[in-house]
Formats: structure tokens, C-alpha cells, sequence
């Protein structure tokens, strides 16, 4: 047997471990999109720099790593003081650990009438929630594409449920907060498969983060599924914010699927773990829906981090614009790959798309790969990128002022990261958010 086989093999008895040990009590239906899961990983496998989509960036570290499945701490217990450390402090908190929910841990008492959240496994428990889950769950996302959503479809355990009712509108944002603890008892490199589902129905308003974080500098692996579905008319702000320990990795997909007349903004600030991908999908599929997709990236190290984004525009009258900035210092590698499709029949799509990238040392790296595929003839799309160290013109008038190198460079390298933060709606979650970039940049 070779040495991928026998990588997915090893998954594949993990799988079977799960199941017997209490992953069969779920639904008939969850079964089987398990067992569906677990086929189509070992179908799969681990992708390589010789598939296009992942050229740029080697998950050989993950695949040769050999991982413990991460389950409920014994101890050292969290204290709520780690968890106020890690999380934004904007609103209701729902916390997660090792992938599970803690309600020890999480407050959520505040909540109007017409909205749940808490943990995804005690959905699937009741009447209502397992419905709802039943529609939406890995109905957007694409595991049968992903090698690692189809890992964490198979390993469906708990995430978070987060459900607001029609026309109900949220005036705090909901925080999710995954922690990882980093090894498990057995002293190996532990992953977790958090999974989050939010539903926000039809004329609706509500603003989410989630926030994922490590209390250990060790080895750990997060492999994260978030699906987003927005009903007709509803208005969905989701903010995540990836601050993961040193040496972990960190492997995200992210679906949203947007009705009629729907807004969508989904902001992402990367700040942490050693190798971390995000794949980002977006579905308009209602006439007149509008996203704006954000994000912004602050590496430094050897850190390296990719993020991969599609905008399907499925229907006419639709509008997206994509602003993605990153800051590369020290020997980080920032990756991006952009790609607009707009359908036969989305005609008056108006699409836009940029990438800039700010080089802070000469072995800094940064590729971006901006893409448009356009099968209409009534549309406005526009797409571009840049990569290049500080403007010299800039630094030099800043100098002029009085202001010493550092302080200068200081300025122009948070200002180019709060272009980013300008665009987020709540201003709670900014100004917390500008704080977290700014202790990053000192």
C-alpha cells in the first residue's frame, strides 16, 4: 500500500471508530450523509500542488501528520477568563471546545424571541431543528468536491445552529468561539471538525462572528465547515476571525447561498496558524441579491496562507464586490485566488474584484490570481490585483513630517489594512477588530 493510501485509509478507521462509538445514535439521514462522506474522502484523498487549485500551496504537512480525533477535554478545564481573552466581547457567546459545545463556558441567556443558537448536536435532537438542519446541512456546501469538507461531513459531530426567525431582527451580533487545546491525552496532534450552520429567514437581520483560537502553541488541526443560508429580503453579516496557535494548521470552507433581494457580507481577518486555507463560496441565487466579501490577511514568520473565493452570480440583477488585502512580512507566503462566474441569463450582473498585497521583507511572498468567467452579455465586471513592498513616495513625505522610519512605515501599513476594516457595518466588532490589527502590526 502507498504511503496516500495509506493516509486515507487511516481516516477511513478513525471513520469506523466513530461510528461505532455513538455517531450511529444520529438520524438515518445523518448516517448516511456520513457514510457518503467517508467514501468520497477515500475517493479523494489529500489534494497535491499538482491539482491547480492547490499549485501554491503543500498540505503534506497535514496528510503525513497522524492526528487524534479531539474530543471533550478532561482537564485542564477552560476558565472563563481564557475564553473572554480570545473571543471579540461583542454580544452573546456561544463557546465550543475541541469542537464541542461548552455551556459553562457560553452565554447566550440574552437572546430575543425568534432566535436560537447553541450547539448544532442538540438541534439535530429536536423536532424543528433537526427539520431545518435536514434542509440546509451540507445541502450548500460542496463535499463532494473537497477532500476536507467531505472529512468534516463525515466526522458531523456538534457546531454551532444559529436560526433567526422571519423578519426578526438581531440588534447584537452572536460570537462563536471554537478554542482548540492543542494535544490530546495520549500526547498526539489532536483535529477537530467544527461545523456551523446559520440560517437567517426571510426579512431578517443578524450579524455573527466566529472567532477560532488555540490556548497551545502545539501541533493541532482545525478542519471547519460554516454553511450560510439567507432567506428572501434578509440582511446577514458574518464576521470570522482565524487567530490560531503557531504551529497548527487550519483547513475552512465557508458556503453562503443568498434568495432575492438578500445582503451578505462576509468579512475574514487571518492572523494566525502555520498553514491555514480558506475556501470561500458564494451562491446569488435570487434575483437582485448583493454580497461584499472582505478580507484581510496579516502574516508574518514562515506563516503561509491561502485563500481561495467564488462568486457564482446564478441570477440577473445581482451585485458583489470583493476588496482582499494582505500584509506579508518576514518569509510569510500569501496566496489568493479569486474567481467570478456569472451564468447564462444573469444579465446587469455588476461585479468587482480586488487584491492587494504589501511586501515587508525582499523573502516576503505573494501570488494572486484574479479570474472572471462571464457567459452573459449585459454585465459590468472588473477585476484586478497588486503586489509590491511600501511606496517609497509615501514613506519619504511621511519622513519629511518629522516621523521616524518605523513610525512612518507603522501608519501606511495600518492604513492599508484599515481599508479593509472601513467596509465592516457594526461598529462594535471594527473597533474591537482594529485593536486586535493594530496589537498584530506593533
Amino acid at each position: 500500500m502507498t504511503d496516500v493510501a495509506d493516509r486515507t485509509e487511516r481516516y477511513v478507521a478513525d471513520f469506523e471508530a466513530f461510528a461505532r462509538n455513538g455517531a450511529s445514535g444520529g438520524p438515518e439521514w445523518l448516517r448516511e450523509l456520513r457514510q457518503g462522506a467517508i467514501a468520497r474522502f477515500a475517493e479523494l484523498g489529500f489534494p497535491t500542488t499538482k491539482q491547480e487549485e492547490w499549485r501554491f500551496t503543500s498540505v503534506a504537512p497535514i496528510a503525513e501528520t497522524e492526528f487524534t480525533l479531539a474530543h471533550a477535554p478532561r482537564s485542564p478545564r477552560l476558565a472563563p477568563a481564557d475564553v473572554e481573552h480570545l473571543s471579540l466581547g461583542a454580544g452573546p457567546r456561544i463557546v465550543f471546545v475541541d469542537g464541542r459545545y461548552a455551556p459553562e463556558l457560553s452565554a447566550v441567556a440574552s437572546l430575543p424571541q425568534g432566535v436560537r443558537a447553541g450547539s448544532l448536536a442538540a438541534a439535530l435532537g429536536t423536532d424543528a431543528g433537526g427539520e431545518l438542519a435536514r434542509a440546509h446541512l451540507a445541502r450548500h456546501a460542496r463535499w463532494q468536491e473537497s477532500a476536507f469538507a467531505a472529512l468534516n461531513t463525515a466526522f458531523l459531530s456538534d457546531g454551532a445552529f444559529v436560526h433567526v426567525s422571519a423578519n426578526v431582527a438581531l440588534e447584537r451580533p452572536i460570537e462563536l468561539v471554537f478554542v482548540s487545546t492543542g494535544r490530546a491525552d495520549s500526547d498526539s496532534p489532536t483535529v477537530s471538525h467544527p461545523r456551523s450552520l446559520i440560517v437567517v429567514e426571510r426579512g431578517a437581520q443578524a450579524s455573527v462572528v466566529e472567532t477560532y483560537a488555540g490556548v497551545s502553541d502545539d501541533v493541532y488541526w482545525s478542519n471547519v465547515v460554516t454553511e450560510v443560508a439567507a432567506g428572501e429580503g434578509a440582511r446577514v453579516e458574518l464576521y470570522r476571525v482565524q487567530r490560531e496557535g503557531r504551529q497548527s494548521f487550519h483547513v475552512a470552507t465557508t458556503h453562503s447561498r443568498q434568495e432575492r433581494d438578500s445582503y451578505v457580507a462576509l468579512h475574514a481577518v487571518t492572523l494566525g496558524a502555520a498553514l491555514a486555507r480558506h475556501d470561500i463560496n458564494a451562491l446569488l441565487a435570487g434575483s437582485g441579491a448583493e454580497l461584499i466579501l472582505n478580507g484581510l490577511y496579516l502574516l508574518g514568520g514562515a506563516q503561509h496562507a491561502d485563500h481561495h473565493t467564488v462568486i457564482d452570480h446564478a441570477q440577473p440583477h445581482c451585485a458583489s464586490h470583493e476588496f482582499f488585502n494582505g500584509v506579508v512580512a518576514e518569509r510569510a507566503h500569501g496566496v489568493f485566488n479569486g474567481r467570478i462566474i456569472v451564468r447564462p441569463g444573469a444579465q446587469r450582473t455588476d461585479s468587482k474584484q480586488t487584491n492587494n498585497n504589501l511586501l515587508l521583507s525582499t523573502e516576503a511572498r505573494a501570488d494572486s490570481q484574479p479570474q472572471l468567467e462571464i457567459y452573459a452579455d449585459d454585465v459590468k465586471c472588473t477585476h484586478g490585483s497588486t503586489v509590491g513592498p511600501i511606496d517609497q513616495m509615501q514613506l519619504y513625505y511621511l519622513r519629511s513630517r518629522g516621523l521616524s522610519p518605523e513610525a512612518a512605515r507603522g501608519i501606511l501599513t495600518y492604513g492599508f489594512g484599515a481599508e479593509i476594516l472601513d467596509r465592516m457595518g457594526h461598529p462594535d466588532v471594527r473597533d474591537r477588530l482594529d485593536r486586535l490589527v493594530r496589537e498584530r502590526l506593533a
